[in-house]
Formats: C-alpha cells, structure tokens, sequence
C-alpha cells in the first residue's frame, strides 16, 4: 500500500554515475528503472526531475571563467542526456514513460506542457522532465520544486547518497548529527546543503513536503512510498 498517489523524484546526476567519475553507470540507472517500475505497480504516478552534474556543471564552469548562462544552458543539456538514459532503462523494464522538456527539441522530447504532463501521469506514464525550467541561475532543485508544485504532486522524494539530512557532511565528519525531521524555516536558517534556498521556499509556500533518502540503497524508494521512517522529512510544522 502506498502512502502517496502522485510523486516528485529529484535525482542528482552524481547518483547516476554511481562509482564513476563521471557519466552515467547503466547498473545504477538500471536499478533505478526497477524501483520506478515498482512503485508504479503500487499504483503511484511517477514524475522524475535528474540533474546534469555527472555530465556538466554550469556553477562550477562559471566560476572557472565560462559565462555563467551559456554554461547554465549546457548544464540543461547534460539533464536531457540523463533524461533520455533513464527514459531508454524505464522502457527496457516495460514502463511506458515520456520525456518533457522545458527547451523544445521536438526530435527528442515534448516541450513541457503542463496539461500535457498531468495527463501522461494520469495514464499511467512514468514523465521525466528535463532542461531544468529553462532558464539560467535556477537549479534542477528548484525545477523539481516547480514541476511538483505544477503537477500537484503529494511529495519530492529527493535522492541522494546519504540516509538523510545531516548537521555536517557525514562523509566527512563521523560524529555528524543526523535529522529525523526538520521545518522548511530549520534548512534555510541553518544552510543545510539540502536544496537550495529557492527550492525550499517554493516547497514551503505551497506546503509540500520533502522527503531526503538515500537512493543508491535498493529498495528505499519503495520503503519511502509505503510510509516507512527513513531519511530525513521536511514539512511545515
């Protein structure tokens, strides 16, 4: 039994690449595409937010010299890449998907449409919303924040390779506190690398909650829908 009807799951680039370096790990995409397929069976309407920062960083290439919009654009490019490997994985498992992108590239994708993606959801459709919003300076955070409020969904499952939101990075810090819960005010006053500033506010002024896991364990994604305390919730009060 699931816990929610409609879902928002942001993935970073960096979970795709798993122990590479950089690109994309087809085992861990595969994995991936597995845990979708089986919350759909739950009956759960699945829409997927992935990042680029396996392939591209538009921050970090900015703050290297390279104009901070043509390198925002190229990391919206790097998110198609990783759109369409999740799309090419969701399909070999027989979950019928589409990719929408906030950039037209009507060869590869349909542009985001709104109504368009409610009603791919309602039918069952695994929609992967690529491009970001389309627009330099915002993250794929916040465009996962603006898809989920747009499609009405229940909850951002956000991905990552920690079990939850820490005090310190716990990769680094072995005494590192970890959060049970936590208020969308409690991460922006305290800086958690959680989701930008942006994100959360959008999050919090629509009232929807984030739920922060660690998606390189198989089977958490299913834990998580089906109401089991893992990671970290983020909410209103």
């Amino acid at each position: 039994m699931a816990n929610y009807k409609r879902i928002l799951l942001k993935l970073s680039g960096e979970a795709l690449m798993g122990g590479q370096g950089l690109g994309i790990d087809p085992k861990v995409v595969e994995n991936i595409a597995i845990e979708v397929k089986e919350i759909r069976e739950l009956g759960v309407e699945v829409g997927v937010v992935v990042g680029g920062g396996n392939i591209f960083r538009g921050l970090s290439a900015s703050a290297r010299g390279m104009d901070r919009v043509s390198a925002d654009y190229m990391g919206m490019l790097a998110t198609v890449i990783n759109a369409m490997a999740v799309q090419d994985y969701l399909e070999r498992n027989n979950v019928y998907t589409r990719v929408l992108t906030a950039i037209k590239m009507e060869e590869l994708a349909e542009p985001f449409i709104r109504r368009r993606a409610m009603r791919h959801l309602e039918k069952g459709r695994v929609v992967i919303f690529a491009a970001g919003t389309g627009n330099p300076y915002f993250t794929t955070d916040t465009a996962a924040a603006l898809r989920a409020v747009e499609i009405e969904a229940d909850v951002i499952l956000k991905g990552t390779k920690v079990d939850g939101v820490y005090d310190s990075d716990p990769m680094e810090n072995d005494k590192a506190v970890k959060f049970e819960t936590l208020t969308y005010l409690d991460v922006i006053k305290k800086r958690l690398k959680v989701m930008d500033s942006t994100a959360v506010t959008l999050c919090m002024d629509n009232n929807l909650p984030i739920v922060v896991y660690n998606s390189t364990k198989f089977g958490y994604l299913r834990k998580v829908v089906q109401g089991e305390a893992i990671g970290t919730t983020i909410s209103g009060g």
